[in-house]
């Protein structure tokens, strides 16, 4: 994981997580409200900050929100800050044994919930693009 992510008093707007369970990623297909940014496009868990939460607890509060997985911030393996819409935003990427598919509770946002190879991911049409450089970049990286 990179250094910038033991950053904690910092500014931010929120944070993802590229969730790997087994060699899939873990996605969610977005609400099709107009009142949310990219309605009907596949997801990856995470949000917006809440009170002085540092990136790494918001993308593993929203995790376990979201898919109802509980990800220890020592499964994190990689984390970069980016200049988001909103401001500077965390993405990070966390890999779980595929064993842990079955702890998975859907919460209340979004249509559903799968498990996506990333190469699909990164090739989907309704994937969110930003999110598929981001990925992009973590495999470059964990490859290198």
């Amino acid at each position: 994981m990179t250094q910038e992510t033991d950053i904690t008093a910092q500014n931010f707007a929120g944070a993802k997580l590229a969730l790997f369970i087994g060699g899939n990623l873990a996605v969610i297909l977005r609400d099709t409200r107009p009142d949310i940014p990219w309605p009907g496009r596949w997801d990856l868990p995470g949000g917006g900050r809440e009170g002085d939460e540092s990136p790494a607890h918001c993308a593993l509060r929203e995790t376990r929100e979201e898919l109802g997985l509980v990800v220890a911030a020592t499964d994190l393996r990689w984390g970069q800050r980016f200049t988001g819409r909103s401001g500077p935003v965390w993405f990070f990427a966390a890999h779980l044994d595929a064993s842990r598919v079955r702890d998975v509770v859907f919460g209340d946002e979004g249509q559903r919930w799968t498990l996506m190879p990333p190469q699909t991911y990164l090739s989907d049409p309704l994937a969110i693009p930003h999110f598929q450089d981001r990925l992009r970049l973590y495999l470059t990286a964990s490859q290198g």
